[in-house]
């Protein structure tokens, strides 16, 4: 998988380089590649923005700069994400799908944003991460880049991802570790038994009450099974 990041602000992306996602670029398992916008500008003093037509607050990042900027490392198997408030909220399904792609080319915009005729020309898709309005479209890329790589294969270990909370529309079942006794409290006796069939119906159990807790509309989506339906009414 490979990620070409068009941004104005480069050094943001340092974090993302670490831990989990550092080490499958360092397996070549995924390319992150951060192109400055800037350096595409043919302006003297590298100017990326101009006030908006017909007038209003803030600075618009201009269209030739950003096009110039995508003609270098679009391919014909590029798909290009737009990160905006506009866009469509980012889930695990939209994630999984995205992680089948070869190459995302992931637009971060800034000021008041972009101008909309090269967002017409060269957009593929806009993704939100959520109804809030950030200063800039890097936040929003990492998070889409740490996400997408986790179902890229050999980023994790396999299996790590299938009971995670969203893999099945239903949040994921609270863990464990040791020491067996923390304050007072101790670890579920189901997790310590050894019988595996009891274990699993814990965790779907779990699984189901902690999404009717937290996440109640998650469930008109779930897969739910008799004992499932029966396990909830009983809540």
């Amino acid at each position: 998988m490979k990620f070409d990041v068009l941004t104005l602000f480069p050094e943001m992306f340092e974090p993302i380089k670490q831990s989990i996602i550092g080490k499958a670029e360092e397996k070549k398992l995924i390319e992150i590649n951060l192109i400055n916008i800037r350096d595409f500008s043919k302006d003297k003093h590298k100017k990326v923005d101009d006030t908006p037509y017909g007038g209003g607050a803030g600075m618009l990042m201009k269209p030739d700069v950003v096009w110039d900027a995508w003609n270098s490392v679009k391919t014909n198997k590029s798909k290009t994400i737009y990160m905006s408030p506009k866009g469509k909220t980012l889930t695990q399904k939209k994630v999984e799908s995205l992680a089948k792609e070869e190459h995302l080319i992931i637009l971060c915009g800034h000021y008041e944003g972009i101008d909309q005729r090269v967002i017409d020309k060269i957009v593929d898709e806009e993704i939100s991460i959520g109804d809030y309005v950030l200063t800039g479209g890097e936040l929003p890329a990492m998070v889409l880049i740490d996400s997408v790589s986790r179902y890229v294969n050999g980023v994790l270990k396999q299996g790590s991802t299938f009971e995670e909370s969203f893999s099945n529309d239903l949040l994921e079942y609270p863990q464990y570790t040791r020491p067996e006794e923390f304050l007072g409290e101790k670890v579920p006796e189901v997790l310590i038994s050894g019988n595996h069939q009891n274990i699993d119906r814990w965790r779907r159990n779990k699984s189901l009450e902690e999404t009717f807790k937290k996440r109640p509309e998650l469930l008109e989506k779930a897969n739910l099974t008799e004992e499932d339906k029966k396990f909830l009414r009983d809540l």
